[in-house]
């Protein structure tokens, strides 16, 4: 018995395409610098914030009002965190002792930080003016209290001792600098701004306790 068989056909090797060629895009030089410029602006930001977080210091506050031209007092003030703070000159809370006693140039509101350019430790004097002290018993106070900044009136009381009648009063304008009561006695030393041309008469005046003080405008 005779067995056929299928001639096989050698396979025939097909021509290979050759492998496609990506062309790669050219980066621009512009956009490549644009790129690292806002990764750099992103890192110093970020090193900017973290560096405000962490800049926290003791600053001086305003703990109570204070009027323009009172002395600033150890209680009127208070210690406070405060982180940042660029932009701000706030005085250090370790300067505490150097603005005690100092004056307040400007009125210094609870809460806000405290800084050198709301203080003075000049007298509150004006141009062509001189400050004298005056010496009153409290009932020759106007007020239940004088405030830097309040105007007033100082007249001139008759001269008993003189034997002549009733003269015409002087009066004299003047603005209060500082009012404090002494410890123990009945008297409260005021301290007025005058025009140059009448300390003469009001020392005088005052001398022979012949001084009357009127408020004519609170601060």
């Amino acid at each position: 018995m005779s067995v056929a068989t299928r001639n096989e056909i050698p396979p025939v090797d097909a021509p290979v395409a050759p492998p496609r060629v990506v062309r790669q895009r050219r980066v621009r030089p512009g956009l490549l610098g644009l790129a690292v410029l806002l990764i750099a602006l992103g890192g110093l930001g970020s090193a900017f914030a973290v560096t405000s977080v962490r800049a926290t210091g003791s600053y001086l506050a305003v703990a109570r009002a204070v009027e323009v031209g009172s002395v600033v007092r150890a209680d009127d003030l208070m210690s406070v965190q405060v982180a940042g703070g660029q932009g701000l000159e706030p005085v250090p809370a370790s300067r505490l002792a150097d603005v005690i006693g100092m004056r307040a140039a400007v009125s210094l509101a609870p809460g806000s930080l405290l800084t050198m350019s709301q203080l003075t430790d000049e007298p509150l004097l004006g141009p062509g003016q001189q400050q004298f002290a005056l010496g009153l018993r409290a009932a020759q106070v106007p007020a239940p209290k004088l405030r830097p900044g309040d105007q007033v009136l100082l007249v001139s009381t008759p001269d008993n001792d003189s034997g002549k009648g009733s003269s015409a009063a002087t009066r004299f304008t003047a603005t209060v600098t500082d009012a404090v009561s002494t410890d123990g006695r009945d008297e409260v030393v005021v301290y007025l701004a005058l025009a140059v041309r009448d300390v003469p008469a009001v020392v005088a005046l005052a001398a022979q306790d012949r001084i009357a003080v009127v408020l004519t405008k609170a601060a």
